[in-house]
């Protein structure tokens, strides 16, 4: 049950970030300036958020910054394959600033979960 609790909310959430970075680029309206950014860091902000919950429930002995390094590296991990993966999709293209953003809304979901 646990599992289901902490765990499944951070598999369903990675499905979802991996669905949406299958869209082809032409396919996503062009709503205002600089909407990738502002969503990658909403987007990683809210998966951190979910991860470092997990965490914090399966290892409530650890410091929480030990917590914060460990959520940051999952999350810098799951960005790098996810841009891998956008790569492949038709007007999509890899880009380390995204992983750049990814990770910093990782660190600021991270550390709003206390």
């Amino acid at each position: 049950m646990r599992f289901i609790k902490y765990w499944l909310p951070v598999i369903i959430y990675a499905t979802l970030i991996f669905h949406i970075s299958s869209v082809p680029g032409e396919d996503i309206p062009d709503v205002f300036p600089s909407q990738s950014y502002i969503f990658h860091f909403l987007e990683y902000l809210a998966f951190a958020f979910l991860i470092k919950r997990a965490i914090k429930e399966y290892c409530p002995k650890e410091t929480n910054k030990r917590r914060v390094v460990v959520v940051v590296a999952i999350v810098f991990v799951y960005a790098l394959f996810d841009e891998f993966h956008q790569s492949f999709i038709p007007n999509r293209a890899a880009s380390l600033s995204d992983v750049f953003i990814d990770v910093l809304g990782s660190f600021v979901g991270s550390l709003i979960y206390k």
